[in-house]
Protein backbone atom coordinates (compact mmCIF):
# COMPACT_ATOMS: atom_id res chain seq x y z
CA UNK A 1 0.00 0.00 0.00
CA UNK A 2 0.91 3.71 -0.98
CA UNK A 3 0.04 6.24 1.58
CA UNK A 4 0.94 9.84 1.78
CA UNK A 5 0.45 10.31 5.30
CA UNK A 6 2.63 7.49 6.24
CA UNK A 7 5.76 7.06 4.64
CA UNK A 8 7.57 3.72 5.97
CA UNK A 9 10.45 4.07 3.79
CA UNK A 10 11.50 7.72 4.74
CA UNK A 11 10.60 6.49 8.51
CA UNK A 12 13.28 3.48 8.04
CA UNK A 13 15.66 5.40 6.53
CA UNK A 14 15.09 8.29 9.28
CA UNK A 15 15.82 6.27 11.55
CA UNK A 16 19.21 4.70 10.25
CA UNK A 17 20.33 8.02 9.80
CA UNK A 18 19.31 8.62 13.79
CA UNK A 19 21.64 5.95 14.23
CA UNK A 20 24.56 6.78 12.50
CA UNK A 21 24.73 10.05 13.35
CA UNK A 22 24.53 8.67 16.90
CA UNK A 23 27.62 6.75 16.35
CA UNK A 24 29.26 9.84 14.27
CA UNK A 25 28.82 11.70 17.75
CA UNK A 26 29.99 9.23 19.86
CA UNK A 27 33.13 8.43 17.55
CA UNK A 28 33.92 12.19 17.25
CA UNK A 29 33.98 12.59 20.84
CA UNK A 30 36.54 9.70 21.12
CA UNK A 31 38.46 11.15 18.74
CA UNK A 32 39.16 14.45 20.19
CA UNK A 33 39.20 13.52 23.98
CA UNK A 34 41.35 10.59 23.19
CA UNK A 35 39.51 8.52 25.88
CA UNK A 36 37.40 5.20 24.77
CA UNK A 37 35.31 5.18 28.34
CA UNK A 38 35.51 9.62 29.17
CA UNK A 39 32.45 9.26 31.84
CA UNK A 40 30.45 6.60 34.24
CA UNK A 41 27.68 6.24 31.57
CA UNK A 42 30.52 4.78 29.01
CA UNK A 43 31.00 2.17 31.15
CA UNK A 44 30.66 2.51 35.08
CA UNK A 45 33.27 -0.58 36.35
CA UNK A 46 35.98 1.00 33.82
CA UNK A 47 35.50 4.58 34.94
CA UNK A 48 35.00 3.86 38.20
CA UNK A 49 38.73 2.42 38.78
CA UNK A 50 40.02 4.81 36.59
CA UNK A 51 38.71 7.41 38.39
CA UNK A 52 40.31 5.53 41.78
CA UNK A 53 43.62 4.71 39.81
CA UNK A 54 44.65 8.32 38.66
CA UNK A 55 43.21 9.47 42.20
CA UNK A 56 45.60 6.92 43.53
CA UNK A 57 48.24 8.00 41.43
CA UNK A 58 47.83 11.68 42.79
CA UNK A 59 48.56 10.71 46.04
CA UNK A 60 51.71 8.63 44.60
CA UNK A 61 52.53 12.14 43.60
CA UNK A 62 52.67 13.83 46.30
CA UNK A 63 54.94 10.78 47.97
CA UNK A 64 57.56 11.37 45.38
CA UNK A 65 57.56 14.73 46.39
CA UNK A 66 57.80 13.98 50.44
CA UNK A 67 60.75 11.51 49.00
CA UNK A 68 62.39 14.11 47.66
CA UNK A 69 62.32 16.34 50.85
CA UNK A 70 63.38 13.46 52.55
CA UNK A 71 66.11 12.95 50.53
CA UNK A 72 67.28 16.91 50.77
CA UNK A 73 67.20 16.18 54.61
CA UNK A 74 69.47 13.24 54.91
CA UNK A 75 71.66 14.36 52.26
CA UNK A 76 72.25 17.55 54.26
CA UNK A 77 73.15 15.63 57.36
CA UNK A 78 75.12 12.93 55.78
CA UNK A 79 77.13 15.78 54.17
CA UNK A 80 77.11 17.31 57.78
CA UNK A 81 78.30 14.32 58.81
CA UNK A 82 80.75 13.45 56.42
CA UNK A 83 82.56 16.83 56.71
CA UNK A 84 82.83 16.59 60.49
CA UNK A 85 84.50 12.61 60.73
CA UNK A 86 87.18 14.36 58.25
CA UNK A 87 87.92 16.71 60.71
CA UNK A 88 87.76 14.47 63.82
CA UNK A 89 90.60 12.62 61.41
CA UNK A 90 92.47 15.27 61.29
CA UNK A 91 92.09 15.85 65.03
CA UNK A 92 93.50 12.25 65.86
CA UNK A 93 96.27 13.44 63.20
CA UNK A 94 97.37 16.25 65.37
CA UNK A 95 96.96 14.44 68.75
CA UNK A 96 99.25 11.74 67.26
CA UNK A 97 101.81 14.28 66.06
CA UNK A 98 101.68 15.92 69.69
CA UNK A 99 103.09 12.36 70.90
CA UNK A 100 106.09 12.90 69.05
CA UNK A 101 109.06 13.94 71.54
CA UNK A 102 109.84 17.36 71.30
CA UNK A 103 106.95 19.26 69.84
CA UNK A 104 105.31 22.08 70.59
CA UNK A 105 102.24 20.90 72.18
CA UNK A 106 100.78 24.39 72.20
CA UNK A 107 100.75 25.30 68.98
CA UNK A 108 99.33 21.82 67.88
CA UNK A 109 96.32 22.65 70.62
CA UNK A 110 95.71 26.04 68.10
CA UNK A 111 95.11 23.98 65.32
CA UNK A 112 92.69 21.52 67.67
CA UNK A 113 91.14 24.68 69.08
CA UNK A 114 90.26 25.83 64.53
CA UNK A 115 89.21 22.11 64.18
CA UNK A 116 86.60 21.93 66.63
CA UNK A 117 85.52 25.17 65.75
CA UNK A 118 85.34 23.97 62.49
CA UNK A 119 83.12 20.97 64.01
CA UNK A 120 80.85 23.69 65.84
CA UNK A 121 80.42 25.25 62.37
CA UNK A 122 79.56 22.15 60.49
CA UNK A 123 77.14 20.79 63.00
CA UNK A 124 75.32 24.28 62.75
CA UNK A 125 75.21 25.01 58.89
CA UNK A 126 73.81 21.16 58.32
CA UNK A 127 70.14 22.40 58.06
CA UNK A 128 67.82 21.85 55.74
CA UNK A 129 64.27 23.21 55.64
CA UNK A 130 64.24 24.72 59.14
CA UNK A 131 65.50 20.64 60.75
CA UNK A 132 69.46 20.14 62.11
CA UNK A 133 69.67 16.51 62.65
CA UNK A 134 73.35 17.33 63.56
CA UNK A 135 72.93 20.65 66.39
CA UNK A 136 70.44 20.75 68.96
CA UNK A 137 69.54 23.88 70.98
CA UNK A 138 66.57 22.72 71.87
CA UNK A 139 65.63 21.64 75.62
CA UNK A 140 63.98 18.79 73.82
CA UNK A 141 66.13 15.81 72.20
CA UNK A 142 66.48 15.59 68.86
CA UNK A 143 64.30 12.17 68.91
CA UNK A 144 62.97 9.49 66.04
CA UNK A 145 62.52 11.18 62.01
CA UNK A 146 59.56 10.30 60.28
CA UNK A 147 59.17 10.41 56.24
CA UNK A 148 56.17 9.60 54.38
CA UNK A 149 57.57 6.75 52.20
CA UNK A 150 54.72 5.30 50.03
CA UNK A 151 50.91 5.11 49.42
CA UNK A 152 48.89 1.98 49.13
CA UNK A 153 45.75 0.25 48.78
CA UNK A 154 45.12 -3.07 49.83
CA UNK A 155 42.57 -5.76 48.31
CA UNK A 156 39.80 -4.07 50.39
CA UNK A 157 40.14 -1.28 49.30
CA UNK A 158 41.79 0.06 52.54
CA UNK A 159 44.76 2.92 52.38
CA UNK A 160 48.10 3.72 54.06
CA UNK A 161 50.57 5.65 54.26
CA UNK A 162 54.37 4.12 54.70
CA UNK A 163 56.93 6.51 56.89
CA UNK A 164 60.73 5.58 57.05
CA UNK A 165 62.15 6.14 60.07
CA UNK A 166 66.01 7.55 61.04
CA UNK A 167 66.93 8.18 64.67
CA UNK A 168 68.73 11.15 64.34
CA UNK A 169 69.77 10.71 68.01
CA UNK A 170 72.10 8.59 66.54
CA UNK A 171 73.99 11.38 64.61
CA UNK A 172 73.56 14.05 66.46
CA UNK A 173 77.18 15.86 67.12
CA UNK A 174 76.48 18.86 69.49
CA UNK A 175 73.62 19.50 72.01
CA UNK A 176 73.95 22.78 74.10
CA UNK A 177 71.44 21.35 76.48
CA UNK A 178 72.96 18.29 77.39
CA UNK A 179 76.17 17.73 76.49
CA UNK A 180 75.42 13.76 77.12
CA UNK A 181 73.07 13.72 74.12
CA UNK A 182 76.28 14.73 71.17
CA UNK A 183 78.73 12.72 70.01
CA UNK A 184 81.42 15.84 70.20
CA UNK A 185 80.11 17.14 73.27
CA UNK A 186 79.76 14.20 75.76
CA UNK A 187 82.66 12.40 78.00
CA UNK A 188 84.03 9.25 76.55
CA UNK A 189 86.09 6.83 79.10
CA UNK A 190 89.37 6.80 77.78
CA UNK A 191 90.01 3.75 80.06
CA UNK A 192 87.10 1.89 78.81
CA UNK A 193 88.87 2.26 75.13
CA UNK A 194 91.88 0.04 76.34
CA UNK A 195 91.51 -3.59 74.90
CA UNK A 196 92.40 -4.26 79.11
CA UNK A 197 90.96 -1.67 81.30
CA UNK A 198 93.13 -0.68 84.29
CA UNK A 199 90.10 0.92 86.42
CA UNK A 200 91.12 4.45 86.10
CA UNK A 201 88.69 6.39 84.75
CA UNK A 202 89.69 8.69 82.23
CA UNK A 203 86.97 10.99 80.88
CA UNK A 204 87.41 13.58 78.03
CA UNK A 205 85.12 15.16 75.19
CA UNK A 206 86.39 17.08 72.76
CA UNK A 207 83.83 19.82 72.36
CA UNK A 208 82.94 22.52 75.02
CA UNK A 209 79.40 24.41 74.32
CA UNK A 210 78.86 25.28 77.89
CA UNK A 211 75.40 22.79 77.76
CA UNK A 212 72.99 23.29 80.08
CA UNK A 213 73.87 20.22 81.65
CA UNK A 214 77.75 19.25 80.70
CA UNK A 215 79.87 16.77 79.89
CA UNK A 216 81.89 14.89 83.42
CA UNK A 217 85.30 15.00 81.80
CA UNK A 218 88.13 17.07 80.34
CA UNK A 219 87.98 18.83 77.21
CA UNK A 220 90.46 17.81 75.12
CA UNK A 221 93.18 20.31 74.51
CA UNK A 222 97.12 19.99 74.79
CA UNK A 223 99.57 22.39 77.02
CA UNK A 224 103.12 22.67 77.66
CA UNK A 225 102.55 20.11 80.70
CA UNK A 226 100.37 17.48 78.83
CA UNK A 227 101.74 14.00 79.54
CA UNK A 228 101.87 11.68 77.26
CA UNK A 229 99.84 9.29 78.83
CA UNK A 230 97.13 11.83 78.88
CA UNK A 231 97.71 12.59 74.85
CA UNK A 232 97.59 8.86 74.19
CA UNK A 233 93.92 8.56 76.55
CA UNK A 234 92.93 11.58 74.71
CA UNK A 235 93.70 9.71 71.00
CA UNK A 236 91.41 6.91 72.20
CA UNK A 237 88.32 8.98 73.02
CA UNK A 238 88.41 10.54 69.68
CA UNK A 239 89.17 7.20 67.85
CA UNK A 240 85.65 6.47 69.32
CA UNK A 241 83.84 9.57 68.62
CA UNK A 242 85.34 8.62 65.44
CA UNK A 243 83.81 5.02 65.19
CA UNK A 244 80.24 6.66 66.66
CA UNK A 245 80.49 9.11 63.92
CA UNK A 246 81.26 7.04 61.14
CA UNK A 247 78.74 4.28 62.48
CA UNK A 248 76.15 7.42 62.20
CA UNK A 249 77.03 8.24 58.87
CA UNK A 250 76.77 4.73 58.20
CA UNK A 251 73.16 4.61 58.85
CA UNK A 252 71.97 7.96 57.45
CA UNK A 253 73.56 6.87 54.18
CA UNK A 254 71.63 3.64 53.89
CA UNK A 255 68.74 5.56 55.11
CA UNK A 256 69.59 7.81 52.18
CA UNK A 257 70.18 4.98 49.65
CA UNK A 258 66.36 3.65 50.74
CA UNK A 259 65.17 7.22 50.11
CA UNK A 260 66.79 6.52 46.57
CA UNK A 261 65.17 3.25 45.71
CA UNK A 262 61.67 4.01 47.08
CA UNK A 263 61.36 7.90 44.81
CA UNK A 264 62.59 5.31 41.79
CA UNK A 265 59.92 2.42 42.35
CA UNK A 266 57.68 5.39 43.01
CA UNK A 267 58.21 6.72 39.58
CA UNK A 268 58.14 3.32 38.07
CA UNK A 269 54.77 2.71 39.49
CA UNK A 270 53.04 5.70 38.75
CA UNK A 271 54.13 4.98 35.07
CA UNK A 272 52.65 1.31 35.38
CA UNK A 273 49.31 2.61 36.83
CA UNK A 274 49.12 5.26 34.09
CA UNK A 275 49.50 2.45 31.52
CA UNK A 276 46.98 0.36 33.08
CA UNK A 277 44.42 3.02 32.97
CA UNK A 278 45.34 3.79 29.82
CA UNK A 279 44.45 0.26 28.74
CA UNK A 280 40.58 0.10 30.38
CA UNK A 281 39.42 3.91 29.36
CA UNK A 282 42.20 4.87 26.33
CA UNK A 283 41.03 5.01 22.62
CA UNK A 284 42.32 3.15 19.59
CA UNK A 285 42.85 5.82 17.29
CA UNK A 286 43.37 3.76 14.40
CA UNK A 287 40.00 1.89 15.19
CA UNK A 288 38.17 5.07 15.66
CA UNK A 289 39.45 6.87 12.81
CA UNK A 290 38.53 4.13 10.21
CA UNK A 291 35.10 3.80 12.25
CA UNK A 292 34.58 7.13 11.62
CA UNK A 293 35.16 6.91 7.61
CA UNK A 294 33.07 4.48 7.44
CA UNK A 295 30.29 6.24 9.65
CA UNK A 296 31.02 9.34 7.45
CA UNK A 297 29.87 6.59 4.24
CA UNK A 298 26.89 5.62 5.82
CA UNK A 299 25.64 9.15 6.72
CA UNK A 300 25.92 9.99 2.82
CA UNK A 301 24.25 6.94 1.83
CA UNK A 302 21.68 7.39 4.47
CA UNK A 303 20.92 10.39 3.20
CA UNK A 304 20.37 9.70 -0.07
CA UNK A 305 18.23 6.76 0.81
CA UNK A 306 16.08 9.21 2.98
CA UNK A 307 15.96 11.07 -0.39
CA UNK A 308 14.68 8.41 -2.02
CA UNK A 309 12.24 7.94 -0.46
CA UNK A 310 10.85 10.86 0.37
CA UNK A 311 10.88 11.05 -3.32
CA UNK A 312 8.72 8.13 -4.18
CA UNK A 313 5.40 10.16 -2.70
CA UNK A 314 6.23 12.54 -5.71
CA UNK A 315 5.53 10.14 -7.47
CA UNK A 316 1.96 9.77 -6.70
CA UNK A 317 1.43 12.95 -8.31
CA UNK A 318 1.51 11.32 -11.60
CA UNK A 319 -1.58 9.22 -11.33
CA UNK A 320 -3.81 12.55 -11.18
CA UNK A 321 -1.97 13.88 -14.32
Amino acid sequence: MTSILTNSAAMAALSTLRSISDGMETTQGRVSSGLRVGDASDNAAYWSIATTMRSDNKALSTVQDALGLGAAKTDTAYTGLDNAIEVISEIKAKLVAAREPGVDKTKIDKELTELKNQLVSTAQSASFSGENWLYNSSTTAIGTKEMVGSFTRDSNGNVSVGILEFDASTSVLIDTDDAALGLLTKDYDADAELSTPTGTVANYFLVDVTSTTTAAGTAIALTAATLDTEIEAMIRVVDAILGDATDAAATLGATNSRISMQDDFMADLMDVIDKGVGRLVDADMNEESTRLKALQTQQQLGIQALSIANSNSENILSLFR
